[in-house]
């Protein structure tokens, strides 16, 4: 019986079949050869972006994911710094590597800038009396001497000068109470503060959340909108990238090694000199908006809170806060701002993304605001009656 051939084939007749191996068309072969290198070299290229996006989270929360994808891939290039840049990389780390000594009885420093006279005088002393020797006052009057009806405020001006809203003659005023307050080695923390500002809770309270943390309170977030990075001028550059330019209200309250930094820089004051005032560069930048956040993000974006402890109503989605008049002033007004524990921004691009997060202080959410503004001068009664018993409570 004849067996078909091609029944008869075995693992052991395959061997000795003549003619060439089978092999795979090259042109097939060339194919699958680019294919697989594309798709390889576009995963690392997405694992690449994905870990230039996100460094900052993985640098904040130091996981162990985060290590492993980054062991793998191609480092992350960084430009060469310009020797200014250098020279105050080395101030700021020596300023923030030198040990914190706490004085035997620290103080806090609390800085007002005002156009004059301080029409909340009479609240503020209330806030102070019976807490002597646990702060100091200064005052930046900008445009009239003021007239001071407060034993705490009298002799306690400074050399001022002229102010303009959104120029750097406001950074200059910030940098001058800076600059005073920092003369005495007890002040530990230093609050910035308007004529339209109040205190929420009782001094103790204030002065323990104060002294007894380890952070700034400098408010800061990335708003990619019009008035935020659409404020940016690549003039900035190489020192300042649009990364790093960053959005934030001026009313800070920061710890003495800030302060100081605040005025050893000399760099990035004469790049937002040169750079960043209304209609400079075709933009509309504002320092006070603008200078501290981008400045603590790139010398020590670890070391501030992100959010301010003055609170303000923006509401109304005007150039400026929504002024609190006497028929405003309540307890549910008090209670409602006392009662915020996150931080929340809104970016100005089409999206209007929200932004929040908590405000942890020392690890555990408190409510975030000790001071609030704008209250105009004819609520100063109905304020001393409202905080002397709700503040107290």
């Amino acid at each position: 019986m004849n067996i078909p051939k091609f029944w008869g084939r075995t693992v052991g007749d395959m061997q000795i079949f003549s003619g060439s191996r089978y092999r795979v068309p090259t042109k097939k072969l060339m194919r699958i050869v680019v294919l697989v290198s594309f798709v390889i070299m576009f995963v690392v290229t997405c694992a690449y972006l994905y870990r230039l996006q996100n460094r900052t989270i993985c640098n904040k929360f130091s996981t162990r994911k985060c290590k492993d994808i980054a062991d793998w891939l191609p480092p992350v290039p960084v430009r060469e710094y310009t020797d200014d840049e250098i020279a105050a990389q080395a101030v700021f780390r020596d300023i923030l590597n030198t040990p914190v000594v706490m004085p035997t009885n620290p103080k806090i420093a609390f800085m007002f800038l005002t156009p004059g006279s301080l029409p909340f005088e009479k609240l503020w002393d209330n806030f102070f009396q019976g807490h002597e020797g646990k702060f100091s006052i200064y005052v930046h009057a900008s445009k009239t001497k003021p007239v001071h009806v407060s034993r705490y405020f009298v002799n306690r001006d400074i050399r001022s000068g002229q102010v303009v809203w959104g120029k750097m003659s406001m950074i200059d005023a910030e940098r001058r109470l800076l600059a005073n307050a920092l003369q005495d080695p007890h002040n530990q923390h230093f609050v910035l503060l308007s004529d339209s500002c109040v205190p929420l809770y009782r001094f103790d309270y204030i002065f323990e959340y104060l002294m007894y943390t380890n952070i700034s309170f400098v408010d800061c977030f990335r708003d990619p909108g019009p008035v935020g990075n659409g404020r940016y001028s690549e003039r900035m550059l190489p020192e300042v990238e649009v990364k790093d330019f960053r959005k934030g209200a001026q009313w800070f309250s920061m710890k003495r090694q800030h302060a100081i930094m605040v005025m050893a820089d000399h760099l990035y004051y004469s790049i937002f000199q040169a750079h960043c005032e209304p209609g400079v560069d075709g933009k509309n930048c504002i320092a006070d908006e603008h200078y501290l956040p981008t400045f603590f993000t790139i010398v020590d974006p670890g070391g501030i809170a992100n959010w301010s402890v003055t609170h303000v109503d923006w509401s109304e989605q005007k150039w400026h806060p929504k002024s609190y008049l006497t028929q405003d002033i309540t307890y549910n007004l008090l209670n409602s701002i006392t009662s915020i524990d996150e931080s929340v921004h809104i970016t100005s691009d089409e999206k209007k993304e929200v932004l929040r997060w908590p405000c942890l202080w020392n690890g555990i959410q408190k409510p975030c605001y000790l001071f609030a503004r704008k209250f105009t001068p004819e609520t100063q009664d109905s304020l001393l009656k409202l905080l002397s018993n709700y503040s107290s409570s």
